[in-house]
């Protein structure tokens, strides 16, 4: 469980912006054209509401990508904490450029906005209690990368990319393999060194993966004291994982129970954008 960062990303963010302006600007901005070529303005962005912020490189690929000569200059920097009304950054150059870019160029920065600013609601719920928020791959197909690192801009962490990168055994898996023992047996076989991480359903079930040696045990709705009672079975064999119907009023109740982890789907998942306006001036 390793965090994205914007190191990992340039390739993935320059391929975000390409495929957005293709599908917003198309073979050309018409109702940019009315506007003559020639003609320079500068525009700012401001938030009309509270939020942690992210995504700047995703806005100034769109910029870069549009047309080099636009100049962004930037009063914030993603992960801050900023108020409404806050100018977040200023752009220079041609008018049809910063018209034909605005929305792309929002669309990216409102939506990761969103999800760092849930996840910075959800980790300071937990603040002070050592658990590590999670996020899933619940994420809006095309953007799960930049939805990751988002997550980390709000003090959250990232759990498996995708498939290929960690073992995640799910109920279905083990019926399939002949149970918890045989599907870990498996993996180990398949993918020496990938981590094995089981869900399961009771406390018989984390004895099982215990046993067959897990990486991480992930506790599938499990209640409050059953919780507790699987912290002292594993006594640090493996990290144990919490997930399932976890909510606002539920989840520092959780956290105190001493798991390793938390997983929220809901980090990705139930994305509300960030109000933002651009204005421009001639």
């Amino acid at each position: 469980m390793t965090n994205l960062t914007l190191a990992d990303l340039g390739a993935e963010i320059e391929t975000n912006v390409r495929k957005a302006l293709a599908e917003d600007v198309g073979a050309g901005d018409i109702t940019a054209q009315l506007i003559p070529a020639e003609r320079l303005a500068h525009a700012k962005v401001i938030t009309r509401e509270a939020a942690v912020i992210c995504g700047t490189a995703w806005v100034d690929a769109v910029f870069r990508q549009l047309d080099p000569r636009v100049a962004v200059h930037w009063q914030v920097a993603d992960g801050e904490r900023v108020a409404a009304d806050r100018v977040l950054f200023q752009l220079e150059g041609p008018s049809r450029a910063l018209l034909s870019g605005e929305r792309a160029a929002l669309n990216f920065l409102q939506t990761l906005s969103g999800v760092a600013t849930r996840s910075r609601h959800y980790a300071d719920l937990v603040e002070g209690t050592g658990v590590r928020l999670l996020d899933t791959r619940k994420t809006i197909p095309g953007l799960r990368l930049a939805q990751k690192y988002a997550v980390t801009c709000g003090g959250c962490h990232n759990h498996r990319i995708g498939l290929y990168d960690a073992f995640l055994i799910k109920e279905n898996h083990i019926a399939a393999c002949g149970g918890i023992a045989e599907a870990v047996t498996a993996a180990r076989r398949i993918a020496p060194g990938k981590p094995v991480e089981v869900e399961v359903e009771s406390l018989d079930e984390l004895e099982q993966a215990l046993a067959a040696g897990v990486d991480i045990v992930m506790l599938d709705e499990l209640s409050l004291e059953d919780m507790r009672t699987a912290v002292g079975i594993a006594a640090g064999r493996a990290k144990l994982e919490a997930s399932g119907g976890i909510d606002d009023e539920s989840l520092r109740r959780v956290a105190e129970t001493g798991v390793d982890y938390i997983s929220i789907g809901a980090l990705t998942k139930h994305v509300r954008a960030i109000d933002l306006s651009m204005r421009l001036q001639q």
